[in-house]
C-alpha cells in the first residue's frame, strides 16, 4: 500500500480534534471529559490514517 501525505485541511482538523480530546482528558475543558475525550482522540487518529491512505484526501 502506498501512503500519501494528508492535505493541510485534514492535518489541521486532526490536530484540533486531538487537542480538544487532550484538553478534555486533562480537565481543562470539563464539557469534553471522560469518554468524549477518548472518542475525540480516536476520531483524530482515524481521520489522519484515512488521510494518509486515501489519495486526494
Amino acid at each position: 500500500m502506498r501512503l500519501n501525505a494528508p492535505k493541510r485541511v485534514v492535518f489541521w482538523a486532526t490536530v484540533v480534534l486531538a487537542a480538544l480530546g487532550l484538553l478534555g482528558a486533562t480537565g481543562i475543558v470539563p464539557m469534553l471529559g471522560g469518554m468524549v475525550a477518548f472518542w475525540l482522540v480516536l476520531a483524530a487518529f482515524v481521520v489522519l490514517a484515512m488521510g494518509t491512505m486515501m489519495k486526494g484526501m
